[in-house]
């Protein structure tokens, strides 16, 4: 089932943000989803997934801006079981969750690093639609709950280092995605 989101405008693509910046540890702000900066940034945020490679979502921390905004896209992902489409909330928040289970996640802000992380396998989160406000509710299950919580953390200043499940569970990423400095984009 898909997620009916508004039209956006076009997107540009943006630099992608690395650990250590202090904008990736601070906790996004609330802000008004029918902002029209609001909504560019949605666009931008899923214009920037859309060009990195691996990657299945996006939060505005993650682009240097500190607000409670991001997108995630699993359909394409051979983990992905239960997928809404493209996803794009503003203010979300987890208001229910299951027990949880143990995988191993990236981030385009970790380029060089993968680890294990113990997160819910089913939650609900609820939040508001870019330009139209709209409160939505979504339920969903493994790969996509993952990945939803991985960028809910994003928004509270976390990253997945923050929740490995110790430091035995952190590893070199086997495909290294190439820095902005190599000539092309942070991926």
């Amino acid at each position: 089932m898909s997620l009916t989101l508004p039209t956006l405008p076009g997107g540009r693509v943006l630099d992608v943000v690395r650990a250590p910046s202090h904008v990736l540890s601070a906790s996004g702000s609330r802000v008004d989803p029918a902002d029209p900066a609001v909504v560019q940034l949605c666009a931008d945020l899923v214009a920037t997934m859309r060009i990195s490679p691996g990657c299945v979502g996006l939060a505005a921390p993650q682009v240097g801006v500190s607000a409670k905004v991001f997108c995630v896209d699993v359909s394409a992902h051979p983990k992905a079981r239960t997928t809404h489409g493209l996803i794009v909330l503003v203010n979300a928040e987890i208001v229910d969750a299951s027990r949880n289970e143990k995988g191993r996640e990236g981030c385009l802000s970790v380029p060089e690093l993968t680890g294990d992380v113990k997160r819910a396998t089913k939650i609900t989160v609820a939040g508001l639609l870019p330009l139209s406000s709209e409160r939505v509710l979504i339920t969903t299950d493994a790969f996509e709950a993952r990945a939803l919580q991985h960028e809910i953390d994003h928004c509270a200043g976390l990253l997945f280092l923050d929740r490995v499940v110790g430091a035995h569970a952190v590893y070199p990423r086997k495909v290294y995605l190439p820095s902005p400095d190599a000539g092309g984009n942070a991926r």
